[in-house]
């Protein structure tokens, strides 16, 4: 009750003394939802509560999403009715002149003040159920990329992207016919300086604008950890919490291709995951990679989005058409199994669901597979869940083995588990030389040494 009367005051306000746009849509998605979901006991309740204006909105809402297909006689469903009240918002049809600002989430003094706080429980169900409905589509990596973009260039008229190439769609052809769509102005080339990309993103986020950067070889991204390292992870805190930059996204495909050599093949993830103030994500599928590209654009922190290019086409699945968001800041249990745990990321969970398969198949184990999905916040709870219940665990990324991530996961497992493991720890990654092209086969942890380790650990 006292949330609902907090959202109806805040919205209410004049512009200049309301905390934030975002921190009011904040309180009001979640009486929304409370309000579409509330038992037909309570609704008495909540109805003097809620200004006519506000219960408008919620008539509105409530006939959008079902134009749309979905039932909003569900309180899952209702939860979707954050996205579309800003839509309603922006064209001045809900709540008029209150701006929708969906990727700049700030706190609200005297309501625990954190972002977590104000982006509860709701926003994860509200993601559930979008993706488990609704018209799907396949698509492979790269579709799922540029539908993404469009979603957010669409939704926030604050979103611009830019880097080298992006003005035709990219050398991957990730950001194909957004110009033509969007216009020069908010997708755009820039010069090839990886440095003055980042700069530029910085000075753009903040200023409040969505930067949604793209380096076009993760390889290519040394230059610019400068500004990303020094500059856009320490903005909020060199401030005090005044300014921050958290509306920049930088993309960067990473990960070898089978032909990339030296330069085109590096997956630098590791430097950038010891930096705090980022996050760093790396999807491993199409599905994935939409969901948690849109959540990252819309996250309140500057976000180094990894995007492993050998998935750009061979990777193809049905993939949810709206808009959606994933979880940042939780790993995903892709198989569950009670021998080992088997932990990766990106392209690399392709080969280790094949060594998992076979040894099912060869070795009569049942492993347990998992997605970190974000490395920066790493979701640890889930992993030492599934360790303490297998008793052994295998962790895998291309990325060479010494000081790589999985160097911080393993530790973190020893530290945390380790009266219940049964077996040594063990890392199957990429070896410590520069990547090479003629030997990139003898390189890669393949099926073979994921296998091997997996049944050395179970016979340990």
């Amino acid at each position: 009750l006292r949330l609902t009367h907090s959202a109806c005051h805040l919205l209410r306000k004049p512009r200049h003394t309301r905390p934030s746009a975002s921190s009011s849509w904040n309180l009001f998605d979640r009486t929304v939802s409370a309000r579409m979901s509330a038992p037909a006991s309570s609704a008495k309740v909540f109805q003097p509560l809620c200004s006519s204006k506000l219960s408008f909105t919620t008539q509105r809402i409530s006939k959008r999403i079902a134009s749309k297909g979905f039932n909003t006689a569900t309180p899952s469903t209702a939860l979707q009715s954050t996205r579309y009240v800003g839509l309603l918002a922006n064209r001045k049809e809900g709540l008029g002149s209150v701006p929708f600002s969906p990727q700049h989430t700030t706190c609200v003094s005297g309501l625990n003040g954190s972002r977590r706080t104000l982006e509860s429980k709701a926003k994860r169900w509200m993601s559930a159920a979008v993706a488990a409905g609704g018209e799907k589509k396949k698509m492979n990596l790269v579709q799922a990329i540029n539908s993404a973009l469009y979603l957010a260039l669409e939704t926030d008229p604050k979103a611009i992207i830019f880097g080298e190439d992006v003005g035709f769609g990219g050398v991957f052809r990730a950001t194909v016919d957004l110009q033509e769509r969007f216009g020069k102005h908010r997708v755009f080339n820039t010069p090839l300086c990886e440095q003055g990309i980042a700069g530029f993103g910085i000075g753009v986020a903040a200023e409040g604008g969505t930067a949604i950067a793209e380096i076009q070889f993760a390889d290519y991204i040394y230059p610019a950890i400068d500004q990303i390292c020094n500059e856009a992870a320490k903005y909020r805190f060199r401030s005090g919490g005044q300014f921050n930059v958290g509306g920049l996204t930088i993309r960067a495909p990473c990960g070898a291709v089978g032909h990339g050599g030296l330069y085109h093949s590096q997956s630098p993830e590791a430097y950038f995951t010891h930096t705090p103030g980022l996050v760093v994500v790396c999807p491993r599928s199409p599905a994935q990679a939409k969901g948690l590209l849109l959540a990252s654009i819309r996250r309140n922190d500057p976000v180094v989005f990894f995007e492993p290019k050998s998935l750009y086409r061979s990777a193809t699945e049905e993939v949810p058409v709206g808009d959606f968001e994933l979880p940042l800041d939780k790993a995903e249990v892709m198989e569950e199994g009670s021998d080992v745990t088997v932990i990766g990321y990106g392209a690399q969970l392709k080969v280790l669901e094949k060594a998992c398969a076979r040894a099912r198949a060869e070795l009569g184990v049942k492993p347990e597979l998992v997605d970190l999905r974000t490395l920066l916040p790493w979701d640890s709870e889930t992993v030492f869940a599934s360790v303490r219940k297998t008793g052994r665990c295998i962790v895998s990324h291309e990325a060479p083995i010494t000081c790589g991530f999985g160097a911080e996961v393993v530790a973190s497992i020893q530290q945390n588990c380790f009266l219940h493991l049964e077996a040594p720890v063990t890392r199957v990654c990429g070896l410590d030389t520069p990547f090479p092209l003629s030997h990139e086969k003898i390189y890669l942890p393949d099926v073979t040494r994921c296998f091997d380790a997996i049944a050395h650990v179970t016979s340990f």
